[in-house]
């Protein structure tokens, strides 16, 4: 199994919408692609509530069956089109795959 954590620093405003209201249209829209890739097994999206200046705003946990499954989804158009809209709205991204 491979876990994928991503976590993101948003912009405090883009596309027109403050930093809140792009967490929450990321975390929507992300979790939305449980329904359209069969190769998640798990997905999760948090907002932070720790106001540390080390924090990051969004963070995704998901999980898939092989490194093949997560790359069906990392190319897959339904992600590639959230994956769009999350560019636009992050300032920085960190990630980290693992087995288990």
């Amino acid at each position: 199994m491979v876990k994928h954590i991503v976590a993101w620093k948003l912009k405090s405003s883009a596309g027109g919408r403050d930093r809140q209201e792009n967490a929450s249209i990321m975390k929507e829209r992300v979790e939305g692609l449980k329904d359209k890739i069969k190769e998640i097994l798990q997905i999760e999206v948090g907002i932070n509530v720790n106001t540390s200046s080390a924090a990051y705003d969004v963070v995704l946990y998901s999980e898939f069956k092989d490194m093949e499954s997560l790359d069906v989804y990392q190319n897959h158009p339904e992600h590639l089109e959230v994956k769009a809209f999350v560019e636009e709205v992050t300032q920085d991204r960190i990630v980290v795959d693992y087995l288990v």
